[in-house]
């Protein structure tokens, strides 16, 4: 299968890093014109110097704004009126015991992983429809089904954007526009590698070691006994913003080792 997406245009929100950078860099390679978003302005130019350097010819720009905000997602869209792709995978996750998350820190969690792919959604999804195409793809979290004790926080956006990714789905009957969402497992992000080595730390393990022993103890279940990596999760959100991906829609797709115990 060859996945050509010449022509048209992807944004990737959280892009500088980890899985939004691969997603981002993987779009690139199908030919698509990819737009790389973060916060910093130094970050975003850095991304996409390291995209243009991967994936020799590819058409990539940045556009710095905090999608987290709706300032900053009417700035995003001022520069960048329509696109053909929307990823929402801007998103953060901090563990923290439910008695010590304040008010504060559900509304932040809500506004950074939830309302920036609805106000992205919102200002995109009717060009699409105008336009009988579009992709818009939700990364979500295998969290989103098995919330963790340790970040319910998160799990609770988490399994809130598989609603309003499936809402929106039913908007698009009887076009060739689709919503759908990917569901990673455990991801050796950036962010990701931080926490495993502060784990070490705690623990006087190795980097290696403690990323065992946290699928082993937090993530039994895990079919593949591992990490994946941010090009595994980037190979299903590639597909799933392909042209032959057209069936596919109102979809949760579980990218997640095998984690969640379930056949549908």
């Amino acid at each position: 299968m060859k996945i050509e997406l010449s022509g048209k245009t992807a944004l990737v929100t959280g892009s500088t890093a980890g899985i939004g950078h691969a997603v981002a860099k993987g779009l690139a390679a199908t030919g698509a014109e990819v737009v790389v978003n973060g916060r910093s302005q130094s970050k975003v130019d850095a991304a996409v110097a390291a995209i243009a350097k991967a994936v020799p010819g590819s058409k990539v720009k940045g556009v710095a704004a905090d999608v987290s905000t709706a300032a900053g997602c009417k700035t995003l869209v001022a520069a960048l009126p329509d696109v053909d792709i929307l990823i929402n995978n801007a998103g953060i996750f901090e563990p923290k015991g439910f008695f010590d998350i304040p008010d504060e820190d559900w509304s932040r969690f809500f506004d950074v992983n939830v309302m920036s792919g609805i106000r992205l959604s919102r200002a995109y999804m009717q060009g699409m429809l105008k336009r009988n195409w579009g992709r818009i793809v939700f990364i979500s979290s295998e969290s989103a089904l098995m919330i963790p004790k340790e970040m319910i926080h998160y799990g609770m956006t988490k399994t809130a954007q598989l609603s309003v990714s499936r809402g929106l789905a039913e908007l698009t009957k009887g076009t060739a526009v689709t919503v759908n969402s990917v569901m990673p497992g455990p991801t050796m992000s950036e962010g990701v590698e931080t926490f495993v080595a502060d784990l070490a730390r705690q623990n006087g393990q190795s980097e290696k070691e403690a990323a065992a022993s946290f699928i082993k103890q937090h993530r039994p279940g895990s079919l593949i006994q591992r990490f994946a990596t941010v090009e595994e999760i980037a190979n299903m959100v590639v597909y799933v913003s392909s042209k032959q991906a057209s069936a596919t829609n109102g979809a949760a797709l579980r990218a997640e080792g095998g984690l969640v115990q379930t056949i549908a």
